[in-house]
């Protein structure tokens, strides 16, 4: 036989050197040039005729015109994660080991779904739930999976909790899900994947914090008690996406406990918050959880994509998870468990690496360090509102400030939509809005590990020009 075989997707040593020189060096403009970067290109999102360059055809083109087309397309458009002006929703993180470690992960390829095909890759994977399990204050039996994010972390979480409590059939209709009007949207996606639509949900009161009332809640209970409903699930939160707040864990989870309620914590953006001291605090309790997510591309500054779910029992887990196939028959190892066993994933990427290898580089003490930053950088900005006078809506659990400005001269959500647009319009500093008490409220959530004292001196200055505009 002829051999034909085509090897052009067989880069030699000097064609590899060649492409990734240029995409070095690329990636090397790009972080030196972020600090005159903008946070936010404002009104970008109009298709132009440059884009027809993103459709898929038999024609080849130069790794030149590829960057460059990717620098003006995807790069100088919408929302810039990487601007440490970034302090809209909750930035992502984009540490540069992570992105080398995801490089090494990629060329090499390890298959990360069984301890079969790569023990590595999965003992790896385990250390790193081992790790952020004790972080949580869980002491043995747990487990978990790295997931793409909080919110298939949130449905793996669910879901088992949902197996282990035999939520099903006709009997959905009588149990109770409980949550808050700040629960995160992807919790309402994940009742309606794994078939708990028709369950009742409660959104249980807030206090004037944005944190479950407790009396409330054990007052609900009560009622639905009487009415001879089951309470199945209590969700808190650990870090509120709008304002950041911590629900009071330490008494929600003695209640999930006397009421046999599964309790899960969603800490996707503030568990990780427990590397510090000031967060420990305002985390207390959490330890008493089933089970909790977290994302190490929010509070370990990784690249997206990064999730954990952790459950208090791996059984529980495992046999929410668990599978067979005649294929997969000499991947079984006697009580070793995978993570294709713990997640619906059974192809996944190997996602272990981004986060290990940054901690076997710098430690763990050097996340703390920027963490208790961010913390210092939130009671700076709060102060200086106060002081330019803004008014905050609550005082911070952690990193997230909401804010709005109240001149008596304007309607509350006009000047606040002005205040908003005139920071967009410059685009050095991106923040966000929501809407709390029916009022447009704005929002500014300091979480990316590049973002200084400079950047909140800059972003209280725009605040300055803007309230001025609107006195004129």
């Amino acid at each position: 036989m002829k051999d034909n075989s085509n090897r052009k997707l067989e880069e030699t040593a000097v064609e590899r050197k060649a492409l990734f020189d240029k995409i070095n060096n690329f990636s090397e403009a790009f972080l030196e040039g972020l600090p005159e970067r903008k946070a936010f290109h404002y009104n970008t999102h109009q298709t132009t005729d440059a884009d027809s360059f993103f459709n898929i055809n038999s024609e080849k083109t130069s790794l030149d015109n590829i960057l460059s087309f990717f620098e003006e397309r995807v790069l100088n458009v919408g929302l810039n994660p990487t601007s440490g002006g970034h302090l809209g929703y909750i930035p992502g993180g984009g540490i540069y080991s992570a992105a080398v470690a995801d490089y090494l992960a990629a060329v090499t390829n390890r298959y990360a779904g069984e301890f079969y095909a790569s023990p590595g890759a999965v003992r790896m994977e385990d250390a790193l739930i081992d790790w952020a399990g004790k972080l949580m204050g869980f002491t043995e039996d747990f487990g978990g999976n790295l997931t793409s994010g909080g919110s298939l972390a949130n449905l793996i979480a669910l879901h088992t909790a949902k197996h282990h409590k035999k939520v099903i059939g006709t009997a959905i209709a009588k149990n109770v899900v409980y949550c808050t009007a700040q629960s995160h949207h992807s919790i309402y996606k994940a009742l309606k994947i794994i078939g708990l639509e028709d369950c009742i949900v409660r959104e249980i009161a807030l206090d004037d914090n944005f944190r479950i009332s407790v009396k409330a809640f054990e007052n609900q209970l009560k009622a639905d008690g009487a009415m001879g409903l089951k309470p199945f699930l209590l969700i808190a939160n650990a870090g509120s996406t709008d304002v950041g707040a911590v629900d009071p864990l330490e008494a929600l989870g003695k209640l999930a406990k006397n009421y046999n309620l599964w309790f899960h914590v969603d800490g996707a953006y503030g568990a990780f918050f427990m590397l510090t001291a000031s967060g420990r605090a305002k985390l207390k309790g959490i330890e008493m959880a089933d089970s909790i997510i977290l994302d190490p591309h929010k509070g370990m500054f990784l690249p997206y994509g990064s999730g954990i779910v952790l459950v208090k029992n791996k059984k529980h887990l495992a046999a929410a998870h668990s599978y067979t196939a005649n294929y997969m028959r000499d991947a079984y190892i006697e009580d070793q468990y995978s993570p294709s066993n713990l997640s619906p994933e059974l192809s996944k990427h190997y996602r272990g690496l981004r986060m290990w290898l940054p901690l076997k580089l710098y430690g763990e003490q050097i996340f703390t360090d920027y963490l208790n930053e961010k913390l210092q950088l939130t009671t700076y900005l709060s102060d200086e509102l106060l002081a330019l006078g803004y008014k905050l809506v609550c005082k911070p659990d952690l990193s997230v400030v909401a804010f709005r400005l109240a001149l008596k001269k304007y309607d509350n959500d006009t000047q606040n939509k002005r205040v908003l647009d005139y920071i967009q319009k410059d685009g050095r500093i991106f923040i966000s809005s929501t809407i709390l008490d029916d009022k447009l409220t704005l929002r500014a959530a300091i979480l990316s590990f590049r973002t200084h004292k400079k950047d909140i001196d800059l972003f209280l200055k725009l605040l300055k020009e803007a309230k001025q505009n609107l006195m004129k």
